[in-house]
């Protein structure tokens, strides 16, 4: 019988507590070639033992990534922003200001090595920082990614009532440690994801914390991702700032 993801033990805490997780901040917004290289290195050194797994939040100027799984017609408008190829799992997203990007480098050999129940526990972490705002996140069977309902607007042609997407998941596995990981969206330009079919998915809009019609700011969600964190995920280290 097929396993439901809400059914999955959203929980995926270490074996042993000894070495919090570290949690690093980026100042401005970070390039994304630099990123890429910087996730290779840690990724590498996490699995050599030399580095603790590390949660790195970034925002990155305008920019639209391809996933493994990308179409090439989904891609809309070509020469509006750089096109990166990346190694992650998923489509194209896209990433700008007033998005938070969250890249998540776990050890799941200390935790689990279930991608799926990975990815479940991701959107567990979405949900629940959302929830700190009231925003009910929800995870949907077919689609990777956290949704909120939008009853204010009319159903879709085949009835089903609207909904948005809030948060995106993309990750990739390297020997079981885990690079790239969500973005949430705080403020970003909403019309610059017209330029893509967000991650293949046609039919459903895209939304942000402002949109829904919160006063939240950056450093607002950094807050309740940290605290969120670690009910999912086990000990984290205080937040550090990163130039």
């Amino acid at each position: 019988m097929k396993t439901n993801r809400d059914d999955l033990v959203p929980a995926f805490l270490p074996h042993d507590e000894s070495s919090p997780v570290e949690w690093l901040i980026a100042e401005g917004p970070t390039d994304y070639d630099a990123a890429l290289a910087f996730m290779e290195q840690r990724v590498a050194a996490i699995r050599e033992g030399t580095a603790r797994e590390l949660v790195w939040l970034v925002e990155h100027p305008p920019l639209y990534t391809a996933g493994t799984s990308a179409k090439a017609t989904d891609l809309l408008v070509s020469d509006r922003f750089p096109v990166y190829a990346t190694g992650r799992g998923g489509e194209y997203t896209y990433h700008g200001p007033g998005q938070r990007v969250a890249y998540v480098m776990l050890d799941l050999k200390r935790r689990r090595e279930d991608i799926r129940a990975f990815v479940t526990a991701l959107e567990q972490w979405i949900i629940s920082t959302l929830a700190s705002f009231n925003v009910k996140g929800e995870r949907r069977e077919d689609r990777v990614g956290v949704w909120v309902m939008r009853p204010e607007r009319p159903a879709l042609p085949d009835g089903s009532p609207a909904e948005d997407k809030i948060a995106a998941i993309g990750i990739r596995l390297r020997k079981w440690v885990s690079f790239h990981g969500i973005s949430i969206n705080v403020e970003p330009e909403l019309t610059h994801f017209d330029g893509i079919v967000p991650c293949g998915v046609r039919g459903h809009g895209v939304t942000s914390l402002v949109d829904l019609g919160l006063p939240v700011e950056m450093h607002d969600l950094d807050r309740a991702l940290y605290e969120s964190f670690e009910t999912v995920f086990g000990a984290v280290q205080r937040p550090k700032q990163t130039p």
